[in-house]
């Protein structure tokens, strides 16, 4: 299809983050711009104040008019929207033209230079990072990110169409619908079993992306991965690495080995050695624009960061609030390990609310363990997003599990309670659900107390 000819887009879950970057480009190219969500946040809230139209109740007379053209309205949907939606139904049921995002995302930067960003954990900071590193350098580019890029207040960014920086995303096989120039993986971690069903067939799905690169392209991937590319790590044998690692005052300072040059003294911002591959192999796929690698690397110290990746929230000598989006067992470790790092000997209490049934089910014993090295956990019920509830499969069976005598199940109203009963020196809140609406009442509640 030519998206040149259609004047309206009508969004089918507006809300969600990768979603809402899209409807804030068909804004901003001048379509007229519309959408479906059945929960008001802070993103649909910033969508209406761009004078996009969100409703919040399925029922096709809350659609205008003006959406209701067949020839010339295209229908956006996420994956996560039931097939009984009633609106959805009706636009499938006329013969509009009705694409999933990840389809979309495709058409938009097919004709760009594009540089995609896959894996299980990682894709949004490392992408922020390549868009802020572009920003920096003065390059043509649009960026599609899976979260609020500090540096950009935003989850798009236009700096122009030469080059497209987006996630390649693997939930519903979504990064084949992708052509990328240039790309990574960074992880291919079991996730996402209710779609896969099984590790093998993920990493199957991954090799399949990684086979949609174009003839004269590269594929970048983290030192290790069972995957033919260019490497980077830490302290190995990758192409591109990262040797001689301090930290100073909470920064990183360390040596970038590239292929051709060795840059040194860079320094990062970003707590946890996850974050600083995301750092390198970012450069490594900036530099791909002929951007001098010395300029990129000055350019990362000036990173900013992700909203609930790491974010502090309150930092004060004697308390540190922590909010962050971890949602899989390997996440959680990453988080503990910048912590211990940053924080270490700190009296930490671990807020965490559990993404999806299924997910906590396939990996209850590996969520088990991971929270377990906190000093306090605090188990919120599991955020079904998509999905319906599982027989057995609740934050109290996950809760049993875990071995560390300081835990507790509670509901949100007995966060504040809890957080002053325990008093830690750490707080982490973690999740990929509504935990992040907590935050703000948490921060109003503690940042005079301390």
């Amino acid at each position: 299809m030519n998206l040149k000819t259609i004047n309206s887009v009508f969004f089918i879950g507006i809300g969600g983050i990768g979603m809402s970057a899209l409807a804030r480009y068909f804004k901003f190219i001048g379509k007229n711009v519309a959408g479906y969500d059945k929960t008001q946040t802070p993103l649909t809230e910033a969508l209406v104040a761009m004078d996009i139209e969100v409703h919040y109740e399925d029922c096709i007379d809350e659609v205008s008019p003006a959406y209701r053209d067949a020839a010339s309205t295209l229908v956006v949907y996420t994956p996560a929207v039931p097939i009984d939606h009633s609106e959805y139904q009706y636009f499938l049921n006329r013969d509009f033209e009705i694409k999933k995002r990840s389809e979309v995302l495709g058409l938009i930067t097919k004709d760009t230079f594009c540089l995609a960003v896959a894996g299980t954990h990682g894709k949004t900071t490392t992408s922020s990072i390549l868009a802020h590193l572009l920003k920096e350098n003065s390059v043509s580019f649009t960026a599609f990110l899976g979260g609020i890029s500090e540096d950009f207040n935003s989850n798009f960014v236009f700096e122009g169409t030469e080059y497209s920086v987006v996630e390649a995303d693997e939930f519903d096989r979504s990064f084949l619908r992708l052509f990328p120039d240039v790309a990574c993986i960074t992880s291919m971690d079991a996730d996402h079993l209710d779609i896969y069903g099984n590790e093998a067939e993920i990493k199957k799905g991954f090799k399949e992306f990684a086979s949609r690169i174009s003839a004269d392209g590269k594929l970048f991937v983290r030192n290790g991965l069972p995957l033919d590319g260019i490497t980077y790590g830490i302290g190995d044998d990758a192409t591109y690495c990262i040797e001689n690692l301090t930290i100073e005052g909470g920064t990183y300072i360390f040596d970038v080995i590239t292929p051709n040059t060795s840059i040194k003294g860079v320094k990062f911002n970003k707590p946890g050695k996850h974050n600083l591959l995301n750092a390198l192999v970012a450069l490594a796929m900036a530099a791909q624009t002929n951007i001098p690698v010395t300029d990129l690397a000055k350019a990362l110290e000036t990173f900013k960061g992700v909203q609930r990746r790491f974010s502090y929230k309150i930092r004060k000598e004697n308390f540190v609030f922590i909010d962050d989006y971890a949602h899989h067992p390997t996440e959680i470790d990453a988080v503990y390990q910048a912590v211990s790092e940053m924080h270490p000997n700190k009296k930490t209490l671990v807020i965490f609310q559990p993404h999806l049934y299924s997910r906590t089910r396939d990996f209850v014993n590996a969520f088990a363990e991971s929270l377990a090295k906190f000093e306090g956990i605090l188990l919120l019920n599991i955020y079904p997003a998509r999905e319906k509830p599982i027989e057995g499969v609740t934050s109290e069976w996950l809760l049993g599990k875990i071995k560390n005598p300081n835990k507790k199940c509670i509901e949100k109203s007995d966060i504040m309670n809890e957080i002053k009963q325990q008093n830690p020196e750490v707080l982490i809140t973690m999740g990929a659900g509504d935990i992040g609406l907590e935050v703000e009442k948490i921060i109003k509640e503690l940042e005079h107390a301390y």
